[in-house]
């Protein structure tokens, strides 16, 4: 779910006063776009910006990403990592795995950056990390178990940003218009707003940015 829900000559405008797209992550972009299907998942420069600013602004020692895709929004977000901090991505598809490899050394972050392959599901249980930030862009119908998995892997105090909460604006539609994926992203974001463990605002960014802190 990538459509933007905002008038593409604000988008335009948007990212001219926005900081350039660093050249390492504009050739992701190109490569992206003229190789992988599904491109348009790719977070792109105005996403990845809001992403790149957050990290800067915690400072996180461990980040967890749920939906690593070619790497983009795993790139953004490691440059605010404290010295030493790493990075855990977590997608199902081995295939783009060289190339989102590539991609990380180019960048500077080869071993900050920590690829798993495999149902997220499965792997997040397996890290004995606690989390600063969590990036939850992976299934759809996933969203709600996911956020269950790493919320006592997230520090007080900590963040998780889930992406596609607008789900093209289906989730505004009645229920029985709504496709599997809006009722799932609609049941997450009941979920997140009737949580009282946490602080929450949902940030009409692109295609919707839910941002919950742990209280």
């Amino acid at each position: 779910m990538t459509k933007t829900l905002f008038p593409q000559h604000l988008l335009d405008y948007s990212e001219k006063y926005t900081s350039a797209e660093a050249p390492s992550l504009a050739a992701l972009n190109r490569e992206t776009n003229m190789k992988v299907h599904g491109a348009q998942m790719l977070s792109g420069h105005i996403q990845g910006a809001f992403l790149q600013m957050i990290s800067h602004a915690l400072k996180p020692k461990h980040i967890l990403e749920l939906g690593t895709f070619t790497g983009y929004s795993a790139i953004c977000m490691a440059h605010g990592l404290q010295p030493g901090g790493s990075l855990h991505t977590i997608d199902i598809d081995e295939e783009l795995f060289d190339m989102v490899h590539r991609h990380i050394a180019a960048s500077g972050f080869d071993g900050r950056i920590v690829q798993h392959i495999g149902k997220a599901a499965d792997v997040i249980p397996t890290l004995d990390l606690m989390f600063d930030l969590v990036f939850i862009d992976a299934d759809k119908g996933g969203y709600s178990q996911y956020y269950d998995l790493v919320f006592d892997k997230v520090a007080p105090g900590g963040f998780i940003l889930a992406d596609n909460v607008l789900y093209e604006g289906e989730v505004t539609l009645p229920v029985e218009q709504q496709s599997k994926g809006a009722r799932s992203i609609q049941a997450f974001n009941d979920k997140v707003r009737s949580d009282p463990r946490v602080q929450h605002m949902l940030l009409p960014l692109r295609d919707g940015i839910m941002i919950i802190r742990k209280k």
